[in-house]
């Protein structure tokens, strides 16, 4: 038999999950698991590159992260499901990489020029946030993943990561396999006033908003700009909540609010109600298995510690390789 492929991904615990990140990569792990052997980690230390000031939150927000990932489908039969920071290897091989990725690869990085812009009511004038991909290619690559499920945007992290690794390899010997970006489909789906969904907008729709919450935000969505009037025909092609529809309602009823709201014979406030009851219905066996989870904590902790051991268990070893490499 051959041996699965081996991906690794993570998510910083800043918040609850919505449905963004559920779209963006949840549902792309949970599709993955039965196909690869999986480490899926909740990245706590890279929380602090940009929150290294608020972390009163963080702990409950890694339990709240697990109990979504369990509630979306993620299985710990399945996939290993960690805490990055009880893994203390990671810093140790952060560390070593740090001593030979040359600084002008990192001031590159298009991501962290757009971070400084976009948070600019923060400083981040810092190693850590600087230095981060650094710690990301030695959460990659201690695991050895042959690949990284990413969008098309976050490509250009795996190129350092490999960069990094083939650095390593030349310097010390071959440790590392430099590991593919595995580009994965998402859903378009944006925010409730249409930017993209965002806790830091407070545009999101939450995994564990209630049913009332879904229908109440859903009444503040933006529809097609252009429909000023109830009775004025509209373009389900610029319309957020026809976006939903697509991904939520069944599809004899996206033909239908297609046609009616072309002839105007339904207005946005009928629809976005429609809209809602599926969506509401849709994550309805994600809400009951998170009050499952809710209801248990300990097992919640349980799952993380088992993980957790896993995934030291690997990453012991490859740590024993790599001071051999480097003689230390």
């Amino acid at each position: 038999m051959t041996a699965k492929k081996r991906i690794l991904s993570g998510m910083r615990p800043t918040g609850p999950l919505h449905l963004g990140n559920y779209h963006g990569a949840l549902d792309n792990w949970i599709a993955m698991q039965e196909e690869y052997d999986c480490f899926f980690f909740i990245a706590d230390w890279h929380a602090l590159t940009s929150d290294y000031e608020n972390t009163g939150n963080i702990s409950r927000f890694v339990q709240e992260m697990m109990i979504d990932w369990l509630s979306a489908g993620l299985s710990p039969e399945k996939c290993t499901l960690f805490v990055q920071s009880n893994v203390m290897e990671h810093a140790e091989l952060f560390l070593l990489l740090s001593m030979i990725t040359p600084v002008p690869w990192l001031e590159r990085n298009p991501t962290y020029k757009d971070q400084i812009i976009q948070l600019d009511n923060k400083d981040l004038s810092t190693f850590g946030f600087l230095g981060y991909p650094v710690l990301q290619a030695a959460d990659i690559i201690m695991y050895k993943a042959n690949g990284v499920p990413v969008g098309i945007d976050q490509v250009p992290h795996i190129e350092i990561t490999r960069e990094i690794a083939r650095r390593f390899n030349y310097l010390y010997g071959k440790v590392f396999p430099e590991p593919d970006a595995i580009l994965t489909q998402s859903s378009k789906i944006l925010g409730l006033d249409r930017r993209k969904m965002s806790k830091s907008y407070n545009n999101a729709i939450y995994l564990s908003d209630s049913p009332e919450d879904i229908r109440a935000k859903v009444s503040t969505m933006i529809t097609d700009p252009n429909r000023a009037r109830r009775k004025d025909p509209g373009n389900p092609e610029i319309c957020n909540v026809f976006e939903f529809h697509k991904l939520y309602s069944p599809s004899p009823v996206v033909e239908e609010i297609n046609s009616q709201c072309r002839s105007a014979t339904i207005g946005c406030v009928e629809c976005k109600k429609i809209m809602a009851e599926n969506l509401i219905n849709a994550l309805a066996p994600i809400r009951d298995k998170r009050k499952y989870f809710e209801e248990r904590p300990e097992m919640v902790q349980e799952i993380i510690a088992s993980g957790n051991q896993k995934a030291q268990a690997v990453a012991q070893q490859t740590m024993k390789e790599v001071r051999r490499a480097v003689r230390i």
